[in-house]
């Protein structure tokens, strides 16, 4: 439990550089439709959040994360090494 901590604290920081709330129904927002967001700048995010947790995820899971929450969800479900 302590882990899926440091793993969301580090991840709303990251989307907070980005300037993306995850207050409220702004977590659901997609990234193209809502947020307005570059597909460039969308890799970055990813990117960005890799390099902060350390962690890789597959492209073809990242196809279907298209809102910060489902994105996060990724990064929760991938087992973390102590």
């Amino acid at each position: 439990m302590n882990q899926q901590f440091k793993i969301l604290k580090k991840a709303a920081e990251v989307f907070h550089s980005y300037g993306i709330s995850l207050h409220g129904s702004r977590k659901n927002d997609h990234f193209i439709q809502k947020l307005n967001m570059d597909p460039i700048f969308i890799n970055g995010l990813i990117f960005e959040l890799e390099y902060q947790l350390q962690v890789y995820i597959q492209e073809e899971k990242l196809r279907t994360a298209c809102t910060p929450k489902e994105l996060i969800r990724l990064f929760l479900e991938i087992p973390q090494e102590n």
